[in-house]
This record gives structure tokens, sequence and C-alpha cells, in this order.
């Protein structure tokens, strides 16, 4: 079936249908990862975006049910040079195809994603539609400029959980609150595999709530689109600052910079993937790291006598991580748990058990 790619400045890519039908709406972003597109596709942060996979061949090696990063996938539409028509993996229980029919996610195959990714690079990010019914070029432009963007948009309360939920090491010595803004699953994996016992509440949990667990250290998480409406969860953050240990993830990252008085600002075309080099400004180790984030904390903003940058983006100088000077709170822009290689940069979690440790110590 003959599918269609508007996008907002009216660029046209045309190609072939794939997974589900119908027509949908979201910003048009690049990722430039060359496996893990299971991954992408069930990473809550992708809501509200049509992803385009730079690499030429997606969905060799098929689908499975471990590798889910959240409930189900979260992606507007789901952009490919070549869709593999060979499913060919041990692990593997569908194809790529059908599991895109099932989760009702519509697929382009057959565009030069060369040239989207060079449009968007030299445009930036911008709205889009994907559709297998409208052929209009007036009638679709139309539609996609008066489609919801992401700025002033809060995706959190789309992708959060309705309910707490456990996720618990055998014998756990720590007990981490996870605020829900659109957790991955690998984030949760990575506390249990570092012996806590993991309380994931709803974004909008309280700040009484959160305290009246009694948790050794709060992960705020990764999550979708725009921190600046996110003020229920800023104010939350504030209040559990000097309480306890906090540890930022990527959209939790900038949710701590706006709770010390900084600002966030949308980038160009963001960072997705997994080849971001990010330099840590404290050993000058260089993490070869994977992204995802279309907001960036302004470095300008943040007031100097309590924070400390910590990371650095060495592509475009933005900043990746940041510490404050007196309290047990630090955070990353990226994403820690996931490894395009190398796994170096999940000692960022032996960091946060080490401060929840030395609060533990001074507790008692």
């Amino acid at each position: 079936m003959e599918t269609i790619l508007v996008l907002e400045d009216g660029a046209i890519f045309k190609g072939k249908s794939f997974g589900a039908v119908g027509e949908k709406y979201g910003e048009v972003v690049f990722n430039t990862s060359m496996t893990g597109y299971q991954e992408v596709l069930t990473d809550p942060s992708y809501k509200g975006q049509i992803v385009t996979m730079t690499y030429p061949l997606i969905g060799n090696y098929g689908v499975n049910r471990e590798d889910v990063e959240s409930r189900k996938p979260f992606v507007e539409g789901f952009v490919v040079r070549e869709r593999s028509k060979i499913t060919s993996n041990w692990r593997a229980e569908k194809s790529l195809d059908d599991y895109l029919k099932e989760n009702g996610i519509l697929g382009i195959e057959g565009i030069d994603t060369r040239a989207l990714t060079l449009h968007i690079r030299e445009k930036g990010a911008m709205k889009a539609v994907l559709s297998t019914e409208d052929f209009n070029l007036e009638s679709l432009l139309k539609k996609v400029k008066s489609s919801l963007g992401l700025v002033g948009r809060d995706l959190v309360r789309e992708v959060t959980s309705r309910e707490k939920f456990v996720w618990s090491a055998p014998n756990p010595k720590y007990k981490v609150v996870v605020l829900d803004c659109g957790v991955k699953y690998n984030i949760l994996r990575e506390l249990i595999k570092n012996d806590c016992k993991v309380i994931v509440v709803p974004a909008e949990t309280s700040l009484e709530e959160i305290l009246e667990i009694g948790p050794d250290g709060v992960l705020l998480s990764n999550g979708p689109g725009d921190p600046a409406p996110l003020d229920y969860i800023v104010k939350t953050t504030q209040g559990l600052i000097g309480k306890v240990p906090i540890f930022g993830i990527c959209l939790g990252h900038q949710i701590l910079g706006l709770a010390f008085g900084g600002k966030t600002y949308k980038l160009k075309f963001g960072h997705h993937g997994g080849n971001h080099p990010v330099k840590d400004l404290r050993t000058g180790k260089i993490y070869i790291t994977v992204q995802n984030h279309g907001f960036c904390v302004d470095i300008d903003s943040l007031p100097k006598k309590e924070i400390e940058l910590t990371h650095l983006n060495l592509n475009d100088q933005t900043l990746e991580g940041l510490r404050h000077k007196k309290l047990p709170i630090f955070s990353v822009q990226f994403h820690p748990e996931a490894g395009p290689g190398p796994h170096d940069a999940q000692e960022i979690f032996k960091e946060f058990i080490r401060t929840m440790h030395n609060a533990q110590k001074k507790r008692y």
C-alpha cells in the first residue's frame, strides 16, 4: 500500500506501508543507532514523535518479549529505508511488521532516509504526518500545521504508570522511589542489579506520598517532550531537595535543572542514537553514550554557586550532567542504562548507590 510522509515545510516522501494503516501526526526525528529498533519503539520518550532510522535495513532480527523498554510501543510512526522481509534470530517471536500492526503503529519503507535525515539536520525537527488514507498535499499540510507539536505540551501524563508498582532485588539493601515520567525498564533492571527495591510511582505522586515510603533515594526518570510545562514535577522535586539523595536521567536531568532555577530550550534536531560522545569534566574520561532528547538545560541559566557542571556533549557543547556542590544530588542527560557497545556509563548507577550508602551512614 502506498504511504506518504509530509513535513510541515512541505517536504514530501512517498513509500510503501508496513505495520498499521491510517494517519498519524508527530515531530519527525532521526535515530542513528544500528540496532535496538525494538528498544526505540518501546521507549516512552518517543511519545509524540515519528522516528526515522538512519541505518538502512531494519527488522532483520524480529521482535521478542524480553527487549521491551515499557508496556507498549509509544512512537507515533516508524520510517525506514528497507524493512527486512526475513526475520532470523533464535530469540525472535514475531516480525517487526506484525508487531507494528498489533500495536497500531504506522510504518513507511522505501524512502531515502539519508535525504530525510539531512533535511532534518538542515531545517530542524518539525511536525509531520504519515498517511495511508489522504494523499492530497494541500489537505495534509493544513492538517499537519494544525496538529499538536511538542513545545508547551505535557506528554508525561500520557506515558506515566497509572498505579504504583514494585520491582525488587532478592535481598535489597536500598529502597529507591522512581518518579515515572516514562521510565525505561532497563533503568529498573540496573537498580535491581545494584541491590535495590524499586518502587515506581506515577508522575503526579505528591511529595508527602513519596516521603511516606521512606526511600533511601529518588530517581527522576526519562520521559517525552518539553520539560517546561511539568511544573507539578518540578515542585515535587524542589520539596525533595535536602531530604533525600536524588538522581536524574534525561528528562529527570532537565527537571532538576528547572528545580534549581535553570531554564531549558529546544534543540534544533535533538540527540537520538547510540554514538554521542560525552566528556566527564571531572576525570577527562569520554563516554560513547545513548541519547534520546529534544530539549536541553541552558548552561548559563544555572546557579554556579550551587551547581557543578559534570558532563559536556562533545558534538555541540551542550550540558550532559550536573551535581549539587553540597547536597547528594546529581543527574545526566544521556542514558547510562543503555550501552551502544561500551558499558562504562553504567558506573553512573554505582555512583547513585554510593550516594545512598553514604546518606544511610550519616542517618544511622
